[in-house]
């Protein structure tokens, strides 16, 4: 079994609640077991004015942070150092509740099992006269530097886990935050523990059998633990209602979350209200103008009428992703709909657009990046086979394009010779065309473009 990935976080804000205040530094160590592993630390633009009070504890000005990244430049670089990791802080609940609320202005669900090293400390080494970051560190003789600065706070925090670690070990960590009040009595904790350490989805049963949610994950087990450990009144009516866990294993992530989305769908458990209804309600269109170059704009999507280029749960979620492709592509952003419709972009007066908004720049020159983003929104190619990991040695498993609709997934032992996509027929266990499932095989193909999957195309 391998060891534990923790990711040991600190935020630093402008003061507030989550949702109100905004984080001004973040400082991620990354461990595997005792180990760290990778780091990342980053001033951040909180697009707000920082308080004095809030400057003389922490030492971040507004001058600092004014050419630092805003959140959501650093997004997905948070989303993939903590990706299936331990989210560990010194007060869990404070940097957790704000990296997920500047999440959720994006339209991103941000969700991670999560240790608090305060609750821990308590638990493992209680008699402490006080459990704050310093005075603990204090106590142990854990060097503390930078103290109300992200790095150095988490950096603190990442030796104090060593120390509980040595104390406890690394598997029973895992699960040290488990809160046991409020789960129903028939729900079998050792069951729990033997759940697989592996891709699939699995659901929450009642006591009458019924379908209560339904959920994917890399690691069910984890997942699952990771439910049993939740606060909120959601949560908590959960596990009042949980007497058992069921689970399909897949191989794949991409089938899981095909999986997931028709399951919900069809069982409409109680606690899946969300993914019930079409998750991606806002789409990126394109449409050439009357002097010949291409435009994008954000839309409500209406069904039948125009597919977009890519789909997104929030217009504003749709909005950051435009821009960032604006960027990537050298796109005008007064052409991509996010600038004023009519005079030169701002980008043009510090030169870093070509002068499409003036007609300065030709069409023809322009539209060839502009199809280029499109190309990069869109399926490669109308007609494919995604092939991926099976659920045991010798499998793979398949996820099936035609016409740019999702004809379905499946599993197939690799020594089956498969001459043309029509071979693959009898194979197909499931899967539904929508709009939902076209999205997540378009935004797992951009995420997963360095990954060794086969994709074979027709």
């Amino acid at each position: 079994m391998d060891l534990p990935k923790y990711a040991v976080i600190d935020v630093e804000t402008t003061g507030g609640k989550a949702g109100i205040g905004r984080i001004t530094e973040i400082a991620i160590f990354v461990m595997q077991g005792k180990k760290i592993v990778d780091e990342f630390v980053s001033l951040v633009n909180p697009e707000c004015h920082i308080p004095p009070y809030i400057s003389q504890l922490t030492g971040i000005t507004n001058q600092m942070v004014e050419d630092a990244p805003r959140f959501f430049e650093i997004a997905k670089k948070i989303v993939e150092i903590t990706d299936d990791a331990i989210f560990v802080a010194h007060n869990a609940p404070f940097d957790y509740n704000f990296i997920r609320k500047e999440f959720e202005s994006l339209g991103f669900n941000y969700q991670r099992e999560v240790l608090c090293t305060v609750r821990l400390s308590r638990k493992i080494i209680p008699g402490h006269r006080s459990y704050s970051l310093g005075n603990i560190c204090h106590d142990l003789g854990i060097p503390l530097s930078d103290r109300h600065r992200a790095g150095g706070d988490a950096h603190a925090t990442a030796l104090l886990l060593n120390r509980l670690i040595e104390q406890q070990g690394d598997y029973i960590l895992a699960e040290q935050d488990l809160d046991i009040k409020g789960i129903h009595p028939d729900l079998e904790m050792a069951k729990i523990r033997q759940l697989p350490e592996a891709p699939g989805i699995y659901y929450f049963h009642n006591a009458e059998n019924d379908v209560i949610y339904v959920g994917k994950s890399k690691n069910i087990r984890k997942r699952v633990l990771s439910h049993l450990s939740a606060k909120g009144k959601r949560n908590l009516r959960m596990k009042e209602q949980l007497v058992d866990v069921s689970f399909e294993l897949t191989g794949s992530e991409l089938v899981a979350l095909l999986m997931e989305s028709d399951e919900i769908k069809q069982q409409k458990p109680l606690f899946n209200r969300a993914g019930r209804r079409t998750l991606f309600n806002w789409g990126i269109y394109s449409i050439k103008d009357r002097n010949g170059y291409q435009r994008f704009f954000i839309d409500r999507i209406k069904d039948n009428i125009n597919q977009p280029l890519d789909a997104f749960s929030t217009k504003d979620a749709a909005a950051v992703a435009l821009s960032g492709w604006a960027d990537e592509f050298g796109l005008c952003r007064r052409l991509c709909g996010l600038e004023q419709p009519s005079g030169a972009c701002f980008n043009y007066s510090v030169h870093l657009c070509q002068g499409a908004c003036v007609g300065e720049e030709p069409h023809e020159s322009y539209n060839l990046r502009a199809e280029k983003m499109m190309e990069h929104l869109n399926f490669a190619s109308r007609n494919f086979v995604i092939f991926d990991a099976g659920r045991e040695a010798g499998e793979q498993s398949f996820v099936w394009i035609a016409r740019n609709s999702v004809k379905g997934y499946g599993w197939i032992q690799k020594e089956n010779l498969i001459r043309e996509p029509d071979d693959l027929e009898d194979f197909l266990a499931g899967g539904t065309d929508n709009r939902d499932s076209r999205q997540i095989v378009r935004s797992w193909l951009r995420n997963n473009a360095n990954r060794s999957t086969k994709i074979l195309k027709y």
